[in-house]
C-alpha cells in the first residue's frame, strides 16, 4: 500500500511540474500576443519634414474634444509647453500674438505636458491668456510626438503632415511667421 501511495506522489508531481510548464509557455505566449496587438498606436512614424503627423484625440481646458483629424485641410501649430519651463513661458506671447494674427488661416493648439486643470487654469489667469489648452497630464500626446524636451513647436500642412519642427524656444530669429505664410498660400 505505501509504494502505490509513493509511486501516486511522483506522478502526481510529474503532472503538477507539466502543467506548471504549459501554464508559463500560455503565458509567455499571451504577453508576446498582447505586446503585437496592443490598442496603444504604434510609434513607427518618423517626427520630421514630411512625415505624417501622428492622430490623437484629447480634451482641452474648455472640456472639448480634440481631435487632429478635425483640422484636416487646415494649417495647424502645436506647442507643447509647462508652466514651470521658463523658456515656455519667455515663448508664449510670442506664439499668442502669431495664433491671433493667423486665426482665420491656422488652427493653433497650445498642448500642456504633465500638468493638471488647476495648475493650467491659475497660470493662465495670472498671465491673461485666453485660449484653450490641451491637457496632457498623463503624456499620452506628448509621447506620440516623441517631446523630450519643452517647448517644442511644431507646424503641420493641410495634408496633416510636419512641415516644420522647433524644438527649444522660439525666438525673434527663428522665422515662424515666414513658414506659416509659406504653408498658407
Amino acid at each position: 500500500m505505501e509504494k502505490k501511495s509513493v509511486k501516486m506522489s511522483a506522478e502526481m508531481r510529474r503532472l503538477i511540474t507539466i502543467l506548471i510548464g504549459m501554464a508559463a509557455v500560455l503565458t509567455a505566449v499571451w504577453a508576446i500576443y498582447q505586446g503585437n496587438s496592443s490598442s496603444e498606436p504604434k510609434r513607427t512614424g518618423a517626427i520630421e519634414a514630411g512625415a505624417i503627423a501622428p492622430e490623437f484625440t484629447a480634451v482641452n481646458s474648455a472640456g472639448q474634444q480634440v481631435k487632429l483629424s478635425d483640422y484636416r485641410g487646415k494649417v495647424v501649430m502645436m506647442n507643447f509647453w509647462a508652466s514651470w519651463c521658463t523658456p515656455c513661458v519667455r515663448e508664449m506671447p510670442m506664439i499668442n500674438q502669431i495664433a491671433q494674427t493667423y486665426q482665420n488661416d491656422v488652427e493653433t493648439l497650445f498642448v500642456n505636458v504633465g500638468e493638471a486643470k488647476g495648475t493650467i487654469r491659475e497660470f493662465m489667469e495670472k498671465r491673461k491668456f485666453d485660449f484653450p489648452v490641451i491637457v496632457d497630464v498623463t503624456g499620452k500626446v506628448s509621447g506620440l510626438y516623441r517631446i523630450t524636451g519643452l517647448p517644442a513647436t511644431m507646424i503641420i500642412d493641410q495634408k496633416g503632415m510636419f512641415s516644420h519642427i522647433l524644438l527649444g524656444e522660439l525666438t525673434e530669429e527663428i522665422p515662424l511667421q515666414q513658414w506659416l505664410e509659406e504653408i498658407v498660400e
